[in-house]
């Protein structure tokens, strides 16, 4: 069960993320951007920065949906500049 949870967090970041950049990828490629932006955004802000508790690290918890839009964000970001986004 926790692998669909993760496969439909990972869509809805994604798909969140891609209408913020205007970077959308489909289905799949949003799943992948999400899933990869939540591992980006949890590193980033909750074990680098320190924002945000050990409770509010699940991916269900705003903060956790937050830091993946993030995540997925400067992902799309960093693909878009080295060429693997829309133009």
């Amino acid at each position: 069960m926790n692998f669909i949870a993760t496969l439909l967090v990972g869509a809805i970041i994604g798909w969140l993320a891609g209408i913020v950049t205007g970077n959308g990828r489909g289905l799949i490629g949003n799943t992948i951007v999400g899933i990869i932006g939540s591992l980006l955004g949890k590193y980033l802000f909750f074990d680098l920065l320190k924002i945000g508790n050990a409770a509010s690290a699940g991916e269900w918890s705003l903060y956790g949906v937050a830091w993946g839009v993030a995540g997925a964000v400067i992902l799309l970001a960093v693909l878009r500049l080295f060429g693997f986004g829309k133009r």
